[in-house]
């Protein structure tokens, strides 16, 4: 998508998996980046090759915290939060605050600055869903006490307030929700089912699955997750979530076994009890991002796998 060069972006959790592959791909369309960051999940070698561009700057900031920017800013992408369950759940109440606080503050930056605004949100929202595929009319089956609800929870609020800024105070802001996210630059120790399975294949470790393998999950690779982004932020309606995945649904065995055949590996598979509620089925109805935006992903699980092997071995010979 050709996205206009005299634009000013703030990226929040800019340095993180999916933050830094967003930063890259705006520079290279010319338009100038501030990335945010804290580096409480984010890392500073995702982003060490964008600092010598000059339409790059860099911010270390909390953004549970007010920001004050003394240039103007023309978008704003919230992709700043913990997103896999260890590391969320390893300070709930930080968590829970950088989706409610981090998001009022961004807001409330986007209202000074006259600025568009894409929340970053999660397919979390939806719980353990009792409606299968998940439409963004479906409300959800969230525990609101359990050990995901600091993130579940978070997200849902952060949300509702997009929705009130953008109906009270005229926001042009948009949402969405992401499905499992995979590719290179991905954390070995963030505990995601394609980052756990790739490290201990490669390590020739037994890979571990979660309760009986026959829960499911749709797996996007990183490049359609960003073309995504960039379609809802341009072309969104306001204060609606576009759910933003790949629709095509595979079981734990299946991947784990695609894995190892992919890695050469002899790891074995061994199973473990299923953590407190984690979904048993997940998988996203793009029907809106396709039909009203034209956004589809196009990598197959099959590639997007073979490039994050690659990656995760560069990783490890290099260390």
């Amino acid at each position: 998508m050709k996205l206009n060069s005299d634009n000013n972006v703030l990226v929040t959790g800019g340095a993180g998996f999916l933050g830094s592959h967003l930063c890259e791909r705006l520079l290279k369309s010319g338009m100038r980046v501030t990335c945010l960051d804290n580096f409480d999940t984010g890392r500073k070698e995702n982003i060490l090759h964008l600092l010598e561009d000059q339409l790059f700057t860099f911010i270390k900031h909390d953004i549970r915290e007010p920001l004050e920017l003394t240039y103007d800013v023309d978008m704003i992408y919230n992709l700043a939060c913990p997103a896999s369950p260890p590391h969320y759940q390893l300070d709930p109440i930080y968590t829970f605050e950088t989706s409610v606080l981090g998001t009022r503050n961004l807001l409330r930056l986007a209202v000074d600055k006259q600025a568009k605004f894409l929340q970053a949100s999660t397919s979390e929202v939806y719980g353990d869903p009792l409606v299968h595929p998940q439409p963004e009319n479906y409300w959800g089956n969230v525990n609101t006490i359990g050990v995901r609800s600091c993130y579940d929870e978070g997200k849902r609020a952060a949300e509702t307030l997009v929705f009130d800024y953008s109906e009270q105070l005229g926001v042009d802001a948009k949402i969405v929700r992401i499905f499992n996210t995979y590719g290179p630059r991905m954390r070995s120790d963030d505990g995601r089912v394609v980052s756990n399975f790739i490290v201990q294949a490669l390590q020739n470790i037994d890979l571990t699955i979660y309760g009986d393998g026959e829960q499911t999950r749709s797996f996007c690779f990183y490049t359609d997750l960003i073309d995504g982004f960039i379609t809802v932020m341009e072309k969104g309606r306001k204060a609606t979530p576009y759910n933003l995945g790949n629709p095509d649904e595979f079981t734990m065995k299946e991947l784990a076994k695609l894995v190892l055949e992919q890695t050469e590996s002899n790891s074995s598979i061994i199973y473990r009890e299923l953590p407190q509620d984690d979904p048993k089925r997940r998988n996203p109805d793009i029907s809106l991002a396709k039909n009203v935006l034209g956004w589809t992903p196009e990598t197959s699980l099959e590639k997007g796998l073979m490039e994050t092997i690659k990656y995760f071995e560069s990783v490890t010979s290099s260390s």
